[in-house]
Parts: structure tokens; C-alpha cells; sequence
């Protein structure tokens, strides 16, 4: 399965990225983690050590160069070798750092997206393992239509108007792309929160409550892994892929 996570700026969405891959990894699933999200903080929650991290795919100028060209540039590079080439390999998950394009002020972004598009394209149309994409905060990725082929979209919220707001704009954007199947999750809040009704929101999937242990360990680390709670996180996991699948998709 191929999924994308989404969500309001510091909502979460990256932890629970690396949740559900390390719950899917521990059972023997080979899951690659895109990291398409400017704060490219994915490989932190992994644990990775800043010099363990895998440079942004966006900063490989040379690779850009000869995949893509410059002036008239190839839409459709060859990429079928660039994932083994740049993944950084935790355990059972395999990390690509792919960043994002800042368009405003910094020239043709066309070359670099090409490259972005199709090596996305190919992990999430070619790829057989589970693939999982932390993308940017907002709604930047999917009004660039960069996802719309992926199987499930999770979108991450915190118990407040302005983050459901924009969690119900991102399952309308989606719907309209034809990503009909897609769950909410609510972090930071304990279970029987009733939600407003806003159009575009998806179903409720799960609730993450505050983790003791998280709060604890996040001033001096940024790894999300092996927590107190894992039990606890591996059950929301479960419950999301469960609600996910379950999801009825329109023919």
C-alpha cells in the first residue's frame, strides 16, 4: 500500500509517519519513507544523526542536471536506479530525502521537480513495497497533484478549529483529485472527541493521546522511536491501516 500523510504545520504528521512505518517494519514489511516536507525532519524522528541523513534530492544540482538537462529539459527521467542509490537504510525502512521546491524567488524550479515528480511517480507506482510520504504542511504537494496516485491519504489534526479547518481543506483537495480513500487522525487528545462539522473532513481513523514519554525525551532527542507508549502506538497504527483498507472507494 501507498500512503501519504498530511496535515497542518506541527500537528504531528511526522511521528506518526515513522509510527506506522516502524509498526509495519517490526512485522516484517520493507517500507520506504519519502521525506517531500521543507522542515526534512523525518530522518531526526528516525534517530538519524545529522550526518546520517541523506542529502535532499532537491540539492543534488549535478544529478538534476543529468537526469533531467537544462533549457529543454526530459519530463521523463530515468529513475528506476536512484532509489537504492539514495536511501539511507534503518532497519527494515529505507529513508529518500527528496525535500521540496521553494518557488517564489528562486528561479525555474522546473528541472528539480521533474526529477521529484517522476522519481515519486515511480516509488509509488512501481515499487511493490509499502511506500509512505510525510508530505509538506498545508496543501502545497496535492494542489501540485503530486500524490494523486497513491492508495490512502492520512491526515494528521490537533483537537483545534484552525488545524481541522485545514485537515477538512486537504480531504477536499484530495477527494477532488480522486483520493477518495482517506482517514483522520487526531493527535495530542484522549479517545470520545467529537469533531465539527466541517465539509472535506474525512472519517475519524484514531486518536494519539500526549505521550508522557515523548514529552519527557523531546527536549533532549528527536527520535519518536521506542517509546514507553509503543503498545499503544502500535494499536493506532493497526487501527489506521484497518480503517484505511475498510475505506469504500467509489468506482
Amino acid at each position: 500500500m501507498k500512503l501519504a500523510v498530511a496535515g497542518k504545520g506541527g500537528v504531528g504528521k511526522t511521528s506518526l509517519t515513522v509510527w506506522l512505518a516502524d509498526y509495519l517494519a517490526r512485522r516484517g514489511e520493507e517500507v520506504w519513507l519519502v521525506d517531500a516536507d521543507t522542515a526534512l525532519s523525518l530522518g531526526q524522528a528516525l534517530g538519524l544523526k545529522e550526518g546520517e541523513i541523506p542529502v535532499p534530492l532537491v540539492q543534488e544540482k549535478d544529478l538534476i542536471r543529468e537526469r533531467v538537462g537544462e533549457g529543454y529539459i526530459r519530463l521523463n527521467p530515468l529513475v528506476e536506479d536512484l532509489p537504492e542509490k539514495l536511501a539511507k537504510k534503518v532497519g527494515n525502512m529505507r529513508l529518500l530525502v527528496m525535500g521540496t521546491i521553494a518557488v517564489a524567488g528562486s528561479g525555474c524550479a522546473c528541472s528539480p521537480n521533474a526529477l521529484l515528480k517522476a522519481l515519486l511517480a515511480h516509488l509509488i507506482i512501481e515499487r511493490k513495497q509499502w511506500v509512505i510520504v510525510d508530505l509538506e504542511a498545508g496543501v502545497e504537494h496535492l494542489g501540485r497533484g503530486t500524490v494523486e496516485a497513491v492508495d490512502g491519504l492520512v491526515i494528521v489534526s490537533e483537537p483545534s478549529m484552525r488545524s481541522l479547518q485545514t485537515a477538512a481543506k486537504i480531504g477536499e483537495l484530495a477527494r477532488g483529485m480522486g483520493l477518495e480513500r482517506q482517514v483522520l487522525v487526531l493527535n495530542r487528545v484522549e479517545d470520545g472527541a467529537s469533531l465539527p462539522p466541517l465539509t472535506g473532513l474525512p472519517p475519524l481513523a484514531a486518536t494519539v493521546p500526549l505521550l508522557p514519554s515523548l514529552l519527557k525525551r523531546q527536549l533532549m532527542s528527536p527520535s519518536v522511536l521506542a517509546l514507553e507508549e509503543r503498545d499503544k502506538l502500535d494499536e493506532i497504527a493497526a487501527k489506521i491501516i484497518s480503517a484505511l483498507r475498510a475505506c469504500e472507494v467509489s468506482p
